[in-house]
């Protein structure tokens, strides 16, 4: 089975393989990844961290052996720590990446993808950080616009923020909203919620369709049209600047 690594800043992960197809998630530097498949340009990905699924463009990554695949996946997780910085190649080539990139085989600012060797100055993340710096974290997205299947400072949706904000905690949540409603432990009331626990809301049909990080004094971040702040009671989302609830609670989970 073939591999692959991405090595340009943020590559749309789409649900069929054409562009005019709806981008679902995206693929961050250094993210690795198998491929399922290929027709024509286009590549069926499975992501290594979440084995999220979907097409990206074939001109848009480098392919890596399977030694080295399993190597990075053997390896210390190194993420981008900056809002967004860059990284500079052996030809002093450079490229932007956003907060949440991955580094492989990060050692004294220098990192490698398959052959090529990268240069990155900036902060780094490589290990798990304590469950209160979790909103910290959060605040760093706020304001970030809202994006359908996002996850930098650029444009995020919902589940994607969640999911990069522990993600840069070092823990794991899967990628759509639905899908971290089955992670954790869930909690019968909002009380008994600390801050970084997860509020799961659902449709008119039961579907969960949104998620948010809970803050201390029933207050929520999460992304409706931006990363914001809202209130949040027994009901859902109250909207500080519509004066209005917004979405119907399901369910917290307490993921750690």
């Amino acid at each position: 089975m073939p591999y692959g690594i991405c090595n340009l800043s943020i590559v749309p992960l789409r649900i069929e393989p054409s562009d005019k197809s709806e981008m679902v998630s995206q693929v961050l530097f250094g993210e690795h990844f198998m491929v399922l498949e290929t027709v024509q340009k286009w590549s069926k990905i499975r992501l290594a961290f979440d084995n999220y699924e979907g097409w990206i463009d074939a001109n848009q990554y480098i392919q890596i052996s399977e030694e080295n695949y399993f190597e990075i996946e053997e390896s210390t997780k190194t993420l981008a720590g900056e809002l967004v910085d860059f990284v500079t190649d052996e030809n002093n080539n450079f490229l932007t990446v956003a907060i949440g990139a991955t580094l492989p085989f990060y050692n004294a600012k220098n990192l490698k993808l398959g052959a090529i060797n990268y240069h990155y100055e900036g902060k780094v993340i490589n290990e798990k950080l304590p469950k209160e710096l979790l909103i910290e974290i959060a605040i760093k997205f706020l304001n970030a616009p809202y994006l359908w299947g996002g996850k930098t400072p650029f444009g995020i949706d919902c589940s994607g923020f969640t999911q990069m904000v522990y993600k840069l905690c070092g823990y794991k949540l899967l990628r759509d909203a639905g899908q971290q409603a089955t992670q954790g432990e869930a909690l019968s009331f909002i009380e008994e919620s600390e801050p970084g626990d997860l509020a799961f809301f659902d449709n008119e049909d039961g579907v969960i369709v949104h998620v948010g990080i809970i803050m201390k004094d029933n207050y929520i971040i999460h992304a409706n049209g931006k990363i914001r702040i809202d209130r949040i009671d027994h009901s859902g989302i109250f909207n500080v600047d519509s004066q209005r609830h917004t979405h119907k609670l399901r369910v917290i989970k307490k993921i750690i």
